[in-house]
């Protein structure tokens, strides 16, 4: 069963990458209908392979924590390529793989035309490749990579139309105001590996106890002593932050609407966003030993709810209303981790993967049908003329 697992989780993650490799370098030679088909079918066949991880894992209670290979050595620290698989990274790819099935296949419709149509589904695969990567990892470089790779490639379709002033802007904003996130990142995985001298999370979660037992404190500024448990978990928040767009960091969300409408579903509503929300709860063994942590990730996560839910009313752009919305359930899935109830967080994260990306994708149907006005205020009476996309918004925004 190890080694079942094992080929499951690498055939998942090798797939999108193998796809978006030949749609990226081989896309004038294979054509349109080509680029579409080398990227849709291994996406496809990684989505009905996580099914089958999840009935293993889920249902059978299965699991799997192994290196694939050793990446560097230096000293006594080993950096390893490797997966962790439980309940959690089996939901994770499911959720990361059928959201991404559903957007290759839309966007053939919503892409038809454009110029730049074998680059988008290349990016999109490889996009699926980071997150399954993040998503899979079973030590926290592994964690980082997936982290950037996600980064890299939104940055690239959010700035996707680079002649539009506005996707320019967007895409720098989104690039730099998650180098922010990401500085606090680096420096809590850089305090673990000095702590724990190891960056693997199995045997970082087993040495926690001891180190939060013993009360061990670092001095951040003149006469304040602090827990060296908390600051590590104040600063993996910060990257939570970052990525998972949380106030005051939430700034660059509603600037990437400026790229194609199934990016919006992909990345911005089902799972770059959520891949905070994700460390979260996979460091939940750490969170739990640092009440201060806990609370910071409470009070921000209700705040974000809040008012970014209150933005959401006034805007006009139908795209910006749904980013706002996004915005406002990511905070109740961070406050559902802070309030320790990390089992809602991930449900909640799962359905709002589903609706949230349903709702941008049926928002993309008006776009089209509107010829790309996004402004509200010149919509109206669309059911009688759309009544599919009426059906779906509407169970989008029922769910």
């Amino acid at each position: 069963m190890t080694n079942i697992l094992h080929n499951l989780s690498l055939a998942i993650v090798l797939l999108p990458l193998i796809g978006g490799l030949i749609a990226g370098l081989f896309g004038k030679r294979i054509g349109i209908r080509g680029a579409h088909w080398v990227t849709i079918i291994p996406v496809g066949l990684s989505f009905f392979l996580s099914v089958l991880l999840a009935k293993f894992v889920i249902i059978d209670g299965q699991s799997y924590n192994g290196v694939i290979y050793t990446w560097a050595v230096s000293g006594s620290f080993h950096f390893d390529v490797g997966f962790l698989i439980d309940n959690l990274t089996a939901l994770m790819m499911l959720i990361v793989t059928f959201v991404s099935f559903m957007v290759h296949i839309y966007s053939v419709g919503y892409m038809q035309g454009d110029k730049g149509y074998q680059r988008f589904f290349s990016y999109i695969s490889v996009f699926t490749f980071a997150m399954l990567m993040l998503v899979t990892a079973n030590n926290f470089l592994q964690l980082f990579f997936g982290w950037e790779g996600v980064g890299l490639v939104s940055y690239l379709l959010i700035g996707f139309w680079y002649n539009r002033e506005a996707a320019n802007f967007g895409s720098l904003k989104a690039f730099l105001v998650n180098r922010v996130g990401d500085f606090g990142f680096i420096l809590a995985i850089s305090g673990i590996l000095n702590y724990f001298g190891t960056v693997d999370y199995a045997q970082v979660f087993a040495q926690v106890p001891a180190l939060a037992k013993a009360h061990t404190m670092i001095s951040i500024f003149p006469g304040a002593q602090w827990s060296v448990i908390t600051v590590i978990c104040i600063l993996l928040f910060i990257g939570a932050m970052g990525k998972s767009a949380q106030m005051p960091l939430h700034v660059w969300l509603p600037e990437s609407m400026e790229g194609p409408t199934p990016i919006s579903a992909l990345i911005h509503a089902a799972t770059m966003v959520t891949a905070g929300v994700f460390m979260v709860a996979r460091m939940s063994p750490i969170f739990a030993f640092s009440q201060t942590a806990l609370s910071m990730v409470l009070v921000i996560g209700a705040a974000g709810a809040l008012f970014t839910g209150l933005v959401a009313i006034v805007q006009t752009d139908i795209k910006r209303v749904v980013a706002y919305s996004t915005l406002s359930q990511l905070g109740y899935m961070i406050a559902a981790l802070g309030a320790s109830a990390y089992s809602a967080g991930i449900f909640h994260l799962m359905t709002h993967a589903c609706f949230k990306a349903l709702l941008f994708l049926s928002a993309g149907s008006v776009i089209i049908a509107m010829h790309h006005d996004q402004d509200m205020r010149n919509m109206g009476n669309l059911k009688k003329y759309m009544p599919i996309t009426y059906v779906c918004f509407l169970i989008g925004a029922l769910a």
